[in-house]
């Protein structure tokens, strides 16, 4: 199951995650990069946001094979990640792969040496070794190698080297040494390929980056390797049979049924937990006793599988943590975090902070003089063996995954509520609802608590929100529509309605509801919607009345909408999704893709049917029809795309692609066009060629698009500006070809845009420092 990675390039992929106290904090302790100004910081995120999304084996190279189009995208790399986002894995699967290799091929291959750096720290740090291939030869590792036999070996190249953990070096002065010993490493054997790992999260780039290292950043599971991942796991756990289809479509709905358990899936690590808890059990179905059994599983369970309770550490005081002990320390540290300045948002506490939470509540528990003591190494379990927080550097803590730091927010004030009764029902809608909302940062930990308390209560709720009123006019985009924070409470009323079990408890308030919706679509904003309010309102009142027979005919109705509005393609997405055993759907979904007048329902369409109905006999066809004949770009456009993410191996696609790239007469088109060739056809024979013709002659400028005007937002267009992609393309690809120095200089000098002209100067500079 390959991952993906973004590149990160000139900018700190870290800067505009890191609240702005901690950044302050980290900066003073030497824990970043230089000072960044924080009116930059978006234009940071923009550019990395910008950055294509690759195969990690494009990048490091294949290791299952020795082809040279297979080899590593680049020479020296640094995979960047979430807590179990795969970095560790992904050396560990590299190393696999060559140990599987038959014996007698292994000598042509290069060596995988994976160095644990956590442990080359220590060693480095003891005197056991002074560098990098003297840990190889005597340092605390399994198999210990022969120094004289690996110097050949590394001066030759017949190596990958490989630095897991930077970010498990903690002392920084130490970090430094480790950093240093890398880049000597490779200095001395400048042709062995280097992959060093980090946590994203203050990792300090310019180093290893000056030592010609490039930076990328894994990706959250895309749906489609989510399933993959469930396939696979399945094949590999269960014998052929009924229990294993049953466990694994238990699994696949279980994730697919929830948008917050779909992100949770994303982590691999996180998705592997919910696959051990789909052995015995169904996967629940609401969020909140999922992450229930999910954190039990960090806390405990693993510990129990895997016989290790006892602590050494712990087992010297007189006290046992339990699994309940850390569950309420966790509420407590998540309650304490969601009140300061900065919220749900930050997931940030100090050391001292936390020390001074679990010593205060080991006191209530059993009075200990050893209290802090006792919560410093319980600290520490739950970062390093419970997996449940991590250290982001500057004395500070977080929540490894902010899906615990909401879901234990969560518990605490259900908690309050129920247990302790210290919380009335008034309190919890004025005080946490009233006050949060309209902080979307917020709204996962009130749903969390609308599917933990009685339904009674939630209609309260939802009562309470209907009642809110919102100024519109803060909430019109530039175009004048309504963007979907003006509906925040009528949302977040649907998505409370949708956490309860029983609704005949609430049948009243939830009609009412309904009605309400409906009405916001029908009579007040039909037109004045943006598609992202539009698609919002609609796929609420979908999913929440899918049962009632009233709902389809209503959302087909939709469609009878005017041309302006963003409500009839919205209503396409959500019958196409919500209804996909419908028989009439799929005859629907046809007609609509290639008759209806409204574009944006024909473009609705056309990605729905190639998304659930890839298999069909007659969506290829539609496809390839509405790529060369639609009259509106945005139909074209998404078809292109289709085609090239769904039938690549079709021997029309590539032959299609290429007409896209050269004949459309809308630019957009063209470049997407443009990239789609050099992401998936980079080794066909006169695409090197194609993507230089491109860069020279295609016509587009900014006042030749589709406004007939200067382009009214900005750079938009520039993202696909046809030049400019096939000249990027050229660099990433094409690095090394005897014409692309050549190329870029005349872009530079010579591309009637400025943008462009800038863009290729930029290229030029970068060549230049890499030299």
């Amino acid at each position: 199951m390959p991952q993906n990675a973004r590149e990160c390039q000139e900018f700190l992929p870290q800067v505009y995650e890191i609240p702005k106290e901690l950044l302050r904090e980290m900066r003073s302790q030497n824990q970043l990069d230089a000072e960044i100004a924080e009116a930059e910081v978006e234009r940071y995120r923009k550019a990395y946001v910008d950055q294509p999304i690759r195969s990690v084996f494009e990048i490091v190279g294949d290791p299952g094979s020795s082809e040279p189009q297979n080899r590593a995208l680049s020479q020296y790399t640094v995979i960047l990640g979430d807590p179990g986002a795969g970095k560790s894995t992904l050396l560990q699967y590299i190393a696999l792969k060559w140990a599987e290799r038959p014996v007698k091929d292994l000598p042509v291959y290069p060596i995988p040496l994976l160095i644990e750096l956590r442990i080359y720290a220590q060693n480095r740090h003891s005197g056991k070794c002074n560098d990098i291939l003297g840990f190889l030869h005597s340092g605390d590792i399994l198999e210990r190698l022969n120094q004289h036999q690996l110097e050949e070996w590394l001066k030759r190249g017949h190596a990958i080297a490989m630095f897991d953990g930077l970010d498990e070096v903690f002392e920084p002065a130490l970090r430094e040494v480790v950093v240093t010993d890398i880049h000597s490493f490779t200095n001395k054997y400048p042709k062995v390929q280097a992959i060093a790992t980090s946590r994203w999260l203050g990792y300090k780039a310019q180093r290893l980056r000056d030592a010609e290292f490039r930076h990328f950043m894994l990706q959250d599971l895309s749906s489609e390797q989510i399933e993959d991942f469930i396939q696979r796991w399945h094949d590999q756990t269960f014998p052929e049979g009924e229990d294993k289809v049953r466990k694994q479509e238990r699994l696949r709905k279980g994730i697919t049924n929830s948008k917050a358990i779909q992100e949770l899936a994303g982590n691999p690590l996180l998705l592997t937990m919910m696959a051990i808890l789909n052995r015995s059990q169904e996967l629940p179905r609401d969020r909140a006793t999922l992450y229930e059994k999910a954190s039990g599983l960090l806390l405990h369970q693993w510990d129990v599988e895997a016989k290790v309770l006892e602590d050494a550490e712990l087992k010297k005081f007189p006290v046992v943590i339990d699994l309940k002990d850390k569950q309420a320390m966790l509420r407590q540290v998540a309650y304490q975090m969601q009140g300061k300045e900065k919220g749900l948002a930050g997931n940030l506490i100090r050391e001292t902070q936390l020390e001074d939470i679990l010593t205060n509540y080991l006191k209530t528990i059993k009075e200990v003089p050893q209290a802090r003591d006792i919560a410093r190494l319980t600290i520490k379990q739950l970062r390093i063996r419970n997996f449940i927080l991590c250290y982001l550097g500057g004395n500070s803590y977080a929540f490894v995954h902010r899906t615990f730091l909401e879901y234990f927010c969560a518990w605490e004030f259900v908690w309050q509520f129920k247990e302790t009764q210290t919380l009335t029902l008034e309190k919890l809608i004025d005080d946490v609802f009233g006050k949060h909302w309209q902080d979307e940062s917020w709204h996962e930990v009130l749903l969390l608590i609308c599917g933990m308390i009685d339904a009674k209560f939630v209609g309260d709720i939802i009562e309470y929100l209907l009642q809110q009123k919102i100024d519109l006019q803060e909430f019109m985009d530039e175009f004048g529509y309504l963007k979907k924070e003006g509906i925040s409470n009528l949302l977040l009323a649907a998505n409370c309605l949708a956490e309860v079990r029983n609704r005949r408890e609430i049948a009243p308030i939830a009609t009412r509801l309904l009605q309400v919706l409906k009405k916001e679509v029908e009579v007040q904003y039909p037109d004045r919607f943006n598609e992202e309010a539009a698609d919002a309102i609609v796929m609420a009142i979908a999913t929440n009345w899918q049962d009632d027979p009233e709902t389809l005919p209503w959302l087909k109705s939709c469609l009878q909408f005017g041309l302006e509005s963003c409500v009839p393609g919205c209503a396409v997405r959500a019958i196409a999704q919500n209804w996909k055993d419908d028989p009439d759907t799929l005859i629907l979904l046809k007609d609509w893709a290639q008759n209806d007048a409204d574009d944006f329902v024909r473009r609705a369409a056309v990605q729905e049917l190639a998304r659930g109905w890839k298999d069909d006999s007659d969506t290829l066809i539609l496809l390839k029809d509405r790529v060369q004949n639609d009259e509106y770009y945005g139909v074209r456009d998404a078809a292109v795309q289709e085609l090239a993410r769904g039938w690549k191996d079709d021997s029309d696609t590539l032959i299609l692609l290429k007409d896209r790239a050269q004949s459309d007469v809308d630019g957009l088109v063209r470049g997407l066009a443009i990239l789609l060739l050099a992401r998936g056809w980079k080794d066909t024979p006169g695409m090197f060629e194609l993507l230089c013709d491109r860069s020279v002659n295609d016509p587009f400028t900014a006042v030749n698009n589709r406004f007939g005007v200067n382009d009214p937002t900005g750079d938009y267009w520039f993202r696909f500006h046809p030049r400019q992609t096939a000249l990027e393309a050229i660099v990433r690809y094409y690095y090394d070809h005897p014409q692309t120095l050549d190329l870029l200089r005349d872009r530079a000098d010579n591309d009637p845009d400025k943008q462009v002209r800038n863009f290729a100067k930029d290229l030029l500079e970068r060549r230049k420092r890499a030299q």
